[in-house]
């Protein structure tokens, strides 16, 4: 579905032209520029105060990095593109849950925290004394706090389930011209919009079904197991509303939030 998003702090006037043949609507802006729309290619006309950049809404700016506020009940602010990238059409960097930086080879023989044997050293639940019980993650193992600085960090489970449910979801071929497949959400609050491309993930060091699916961590483990973390899947023409728990050496993205 394509939607029409006028700023109100650029729309000077609408108009309505009817012919025989066609209507045409027309965007009158304060610069004096004039933009044409073929009224049949147009579902929906609506208004926001939020900026629309590479096709995706803008709210602000926290050091380098823009956000959305997509108005969720919870205040949280989101990143408009993923951790590594410059956009929102970029996949950007892949991280193993718990580490900072990206690399080649995404397996348990290359995971910081892993034991050499079965498990893992840091995020461990049990009773044995070398458990520490960790749920979420430290700051200093945090990929959105560690690259974007110390006011951003990895949303939790809660975070994600929240996003999920506050916004309309589409899947969307070619997104704004650029070639990218992915899911854009809708906020159903003030429609402002955020785009999460179908990146994929990479296992060793092979990139699995890019364009297809897209799997971004949480900052949460998964409560049972160690060895897992939990992080939202969506797949190509289904929409956002899954959750996993998986292997915290697989290399996927991270959208960061705003502390």
């Amino acid at each position: 579905m394509k939607k029409l998003i006028l700023s109100t702090i650029a729309m000077a006037s609408l108009a309505f032209v009817a012919n025989a043949v066609t209507s045409y609507m027309y965007v009158k802006c304060v610069d004096g520029s004039v933009d044409e729309y073929d009224v049949e290619h147009v579902t929906e006309l609506y208004y926001t105060e939020t900026p629309i950049v590479d096709g995706v809404c803008v709210t602000g700016k926290e050091g380098l990095y823009t956000y959305v506020d997509l108005d969720l009940p919870s205040g949280t602010m989101w990143a408009t593109y993923n951790v590594g990238a410059t956009k929102p059409t970029e996949y950007g960097d892949y991280f193993a849950w718990g580490e900072t930086k990206p690399k080649k080879d995404y397996s348990w023989s290359t995971y910081k925290w892993y034991d050499g044997i079965s498990s893992v050293t840091k995020y461990r639940k049990g009773l044995i004394f070398d458990a520490d019980n960790k749920t979420v993650l430290d700051a200093e193992d945090d990929a959105a706090t560690a690259n974007w600085g110390s006011a951003w960090r990895m949303p939790t489970i809660d975070e994600i389930e929240e996003l999920r449910d506050g916004c309309s979801w589409e899947w969307v071929n070619d997104f704004n011209g650029s070639g990218v497949n992915g899911q854009l959400g809708t906020s159903k609050k003030n429609r402002a919009t955020i785009f999460l491309p179908a990146a994929s993930n990479r296992r060793g060091t092979i990139l699995y079904n890019a364009g297809k699916d897209g799997y971004y961590w949480s900052s949460s483990r998964n409560q049972s197991y160690s060895n897992e973390a939990q992080y939202l899947k969506f797949s190509d023409g289904h929409h956002t509303d899954q959750y996993y728990n998986g292997y915290r050496y697989y290399g996927q993205s991270v959208r960061a939030v705003l502390r």
